[in-house]
């Protein structure tokens, strides 16, 4: 399971032309998956998300989590994070989980997200336009196979 997690003012999702998810100050999570995660990939990534200390205390540094700024995340499903290019131009997305199974884990990680801070989600595989207001700019992948 791979996330890109950006710290974010004010984001928001759109599909035909309306406003599907919409969060102020908290992170964007881009996240896709592959055919070998796992509930236990959800797990580790839920605890390191809601406690990545990656804004600033009153002191300037980055020693605040999620769950001490009291935010939210935006939460988009992306496969294309399982994207292979190494050969030719044209990207292969065999590593990225099937669709079916993928919404399955995808919403799983949503539940979970939501114990602990609200969750805006946009469309499982719609097209999506995805405003990010990236605030530092942060911009931070965790992959869960990388423990």
């Amino acid at each position: 399971m791979r996330v890109v997690v950006q710290r974010s003012s004010n984001s928001q999702v759109v599909v035909d032309n309306n406003i599907v998810g919409k969060i102020d100050k908290g992170l964007v999570i881009l996240v896709g998956f592959t055919e070998k995660d796992t509930i236990k990939d959800i797990e580790y990534l839920v605890k390191k998300i809601v406690n990545l200390r990656i804004f600033p205390d009153e002191a300037g540094l980055l020693n605040k989590s999620l769950l001490d700024i009291q935010g939210s995340i935006l939460s988009i499903s992306q496969f294309t994070l399982y994207a292979d290019t190494k050969k030719g131009n044209r990207p292969s997305f065999t590593k990225a989980m099937a669709r079916d199974k993928a919404l399955e884990l995808y919403n799983l990680f949503n539940e979970n997200l939501r114990k602990f801070v609200p969750v805006a989600t946009g469309v499982f595989g719609a097209d999506m336009h995805v405003n990010i207001n990236n605030e530092g700019p942060i911009t931070i992948i965790i992959d869960s196979k990388d423990r």
